[in-house]
């Protein structure tokens, strides 16, 4: 038994650490062609999403970090706590940020124009995110790691933009609700923010994880 999860996790470590990179390598691409579209359209709520979009770029640089130092005990106690909190700054400056930018564009009542590109963006990622999500989860399970967790949290967290996102461009290009798009950039900041405090305090674990609390 022990010889066979000793075998398993390395196993489970390469596959975090693919699986991480595909994330890493889509989420780029996903960031670039956003925020383009946003800034052509003057959607806040697509520029917030590209922008999500590279935070979890950085949070899956912590991630891979974590997975790198999974060998040794003391290093992954180390890297688990750090990468943790790192994720849940990203969570907290991506509110702050979509929280201003939404509540400036309702105050200018600046209205986007329609974009058919971001709405083939958002449902892309609509597909794409919850199967990247779910064999995160299961290697994060696996290595018992609230960090790798919370980075798979946030990888759902993507996939819940996305329909937030397709919801806001449909009202702006179908009906002509401009204010859609900023009201569902505001939808998105309580979810955002909850996962922040979570991770930073500890408190996103998998099934078989204990919180990472501490200094």
């Amino acid at each position: 038994m022990s010889s066979s999860v000793s075998l398993s996790r390395p196993l489970a470590v390469r596959r975090g650490q693919w699986l991480t990179w595909g994330t890493i390598a889509y989420n780029g691409l996903e960031g670039v062609l956003a925020i383009g579209a946003g800034l052509v359209a003057s959607s806040v709520a697509l520029v917030g999403f590209g922008l999500d979009s590279f935070i979890e770029v950085s949070a899956s640089g912590a991630a891979l970090w974590r997975l790198h130092h999974d060998a040794d005990l003391h290093a992954r106690a180390t890297s688990e706590r750090v990468a943790l909190r790192l994720i849940g700054i990203s969570f907290i400056a991506l509110a702050a940020y979509v929280t201003v930018a939404a509540v400036r564009s309702l105050l200018t009542k600046s209205p986007p124009a329609a974009s058919v590109f971001g709405i083939v963006i958002a449902a892309a990622s609509l597909v794409v995110m919850p199967l990247l999500a779910r064999a995160k989860r299961r290697v994060a399970s696996q290595l018992s790691s609230s960090a790798l967790t919370a980075e798979a949290r946030q990888t759902d967290i993507c996939m819940y933009l996305s329909a937030l996102l397709l919801v806001g461009l449909g009202l702006n290009a179908l009906l002509g609700w401009w204010w859609a798009d900023p009201v569902v950039a505001l939808a998105m900041v309580p979810l955002i923010a909850h996962e922040g405090r979570e991770a930073l305090k500890g408190r996103t674990v998998c099934a078989h994880c204990a919180p990472v609390l501490g200094g």
